[in-house]
């Protein structure tokens, strides 16, 4: 046999081009905040809804604040995830805590709602001595092991087999754990995708692949990236579970993950969640989409804005109110504000971080260039006016 299944015989050929395998989308809650007929919320209870908002708003003001905080010239660099929060942290509230997230790069709403702090998204954007990674990464590449979310790669896509590697291994161990790996369309068409799912469905991997079908691959458009009925029908070709949801409605989300996890954890079976969705920002703050999209385009997905959305079925079920809405939006534009100048002001890492946590003892040519390095500051003080300040201006 050279297939996992008996193959029907036919005496003539007839071909297949793919339409057989049409996708519906599975959405509960319409713009106004009310579900469709016949559709049924998920459980999720007042406490774990209110959490879910409360991290949607958070990000909606952080990303608003350092776009423009970049703007200023205050930061090198920022990626906001505007118009896709209800993908993102809809699904991270369907995990478990100690399941693993292995993020693209717009996923900060995920490790938000895990408890990653403000101060803590901070000292990693400004490259801090507070920061986990030491200054070594650009802004937006966040990590945190003691909320099991791996720190963000650079490289599209490589992040994909590496859940799927890494979910095998939580299948070995037992202990009733998945994966969820972030990744969007355009990174869809790496390698990495196809080698991962194929990974995952032969060794039966309890891993989520998550794509946010955002619309763009920065500038490329969704119909000049593939033919075929978006990235949902490619699970066919790795008989792998697969679902379709309005990434934009946070109920669906959280009902498709949390059933996703179930299968995965349960059966140790990988499923593909194409979640529905639009970038409004850029691509990032190097980007400007007036050159390959127009503003009714964007004005037709601000109308299906997922803040809101919740917002008004939180309202219908009265767990919120318009003056904790106002409430919560001063208390985090302030929070964000402050917690961003004293971010700015501590100082960088030490240089002699350059050169730690690789080997357990420092190589000696490691320490030579580190000590050439330092002999180099203390000469220019004044072309390094972070560093040279935390080295000992004595000597060399």
């Amino acid at each position: 046999m050279t297939t996992t299944t008996a193959s029907q015989v036919i005496h003539e050929p007839r071909f297949m081009d793919g339409d057989e395998f049409h996708i519906a989308t599975f959405a509960l809650l319409q713009q106004d905040g009310t579900l469709f007929e016949g559709a049924r919320a998920p459980e999720l209870d007042r406490e774990t809804a209110r959490r879910i908002y409360h991290t949607m708003v958070l990000i909606r003001v952080l990303d608003e604040r350092m776009l423009a905080a970049q703007r200023q010239g205050r930061l090198s660099f920022y990626m906001q995830c505007t118009g896709e929060e209800a993908a993102v942290i809809g699904s991270a509230a369907a995990l478990d805590d100690d399941d693993m997230i292995m993020a693209q790069y717009r996923e900060q709403g995920a490790l938000a709602y895990r408890g990653f702090g403000i101060d803590e998204f901070m000292n990693q954007l400004f490259g801090n001595a507070e920061d986990y990674g030491k200054g070594r990464q650009m802004p937006i590449h966040y990590g945190s092991a003691k909320l099991h979310y791996m720190t963000i790669s650079s490289p599209l896509a490589t992040q994909i087999p590496q859940a799927a590697g890494y979910a095998y291994g939580q299948k070995l161990d037992g202990q009733g754990r998945c994966t969820i790996t972030y990744f969007g369309e355009g990174a869809a068409s790496e390698g990495d995708f196809h080698a991962a799912l194929n990974m995952a469905a032969v060794h039966r991997a309890p891993v989520i692949f998550f794509c946010r079908n955002n619309g763009y691959a920065i500038s490329t458009p969704s119909v000049e990236q593939f033919a075929a009925d978006g990235v949902a029908p490619r699970a066919f070709g790795y008989k792998m579970h697969v679902i379709r949801v309005d990434g934009n409605d946070v109920l669906a989300v959280y009902a498709a993950t949390r059933e996703a996890r179930r299968i995965a954890v349960e059966h140790n079976q990988p499923v593909l969640i194409e979640a529905m969705t639009y970038r409004l920002a850029a691509h990032s703050s190097s980007d400007d989409p007036s050159g390959y999209r127009s503003k009714k385009e964007e004005a037709l997905w601000r109308e299906k804005d997922p803040v809101n959305r919740m917002r008004l079925w939180m309202l219908a079920q009265e767990w919120w109110s318009d003056d904790e809405e106002k409430t919560l939006q001063e208390q985090l534009r302030r929070e964000v504000l402050e917690t961003m100048k004293r971010a700015e002001k501590r100082p960088p890492p030490p240089l002699a971080s350059l050169v730690e946590d690789v080997y357990a003892e420092v190589p000696v040519r490691l320490q030579e260039q580190l000590d050439a390095l330092e002999a180099h500051v203390r000469r220019h003080p004044e072309a390094y006016p972070k560093s040279a300040p935390g080295l000992d201006q004595g000597g060399a």
